[in-house]
């Protein structure tokens, strides 16, 4: 039995892929491997974000935003890209799933909770489909 991986990509892997790999993880475990990478890596993981993430018990604080690289993709099961556009790759063979997601940068708690609980229905619906019980992604 194999261990599917999935990746989340956003721009700056500061904030919607931060926490969709929050979720998953937390609510995983060791049945899915969790990447997350940015097509233009911030500086650090948007402090809105983590405290967001903290009001439902998940600390995402010592995440660093890292670059999205090809073997991360071709490593991956499942890319879900949040708009990165064009510039993740694309390999024939991988599921991909574009989640259209307000960008919490620069946004107050109140839209970043939003985008926080829009993020975990979507992470919840994503596990479904693994089925980490089979392995099969």
């Amino acid at each position: 039995m194999t261990t599917p991986t999935v990746l989340f990509v956003c721009v700056h892997n500061a904030g919607r892929s931060q926490m969709a790999a929050g979720f998953l993880s937390h609510l995983a475990g060791d049945a899915i491997e969790v990447l997350s990478a940015g097509s233009q890596p911030g500086n650090a993981v948007n402090p809105v974000a983590v405290e967001a993430m903290a009001e439902v018990g998940i600390d995402i604080a010592g995440a660093q935003p890292k670059v999205l690289t090809t073997d991360a993709v071709q490593a991956s099961d499942v890319v879900v890209t949040m708009g990165c556009g064009d510039e993740c790759p694309y390999f024939p063979g991988k599921r991909y799933e574009d989640w259209v997601l307000e960008d919490p940068a620069g946004q107050d708690i109140t839209v970043v909770r939003r985008v926080r609980d829009e993020i975990r229905a979507r992470v919840e619906s994503l596990i479904a489909s693994l089925d980490p019980q089979e392995g099969t992604p």
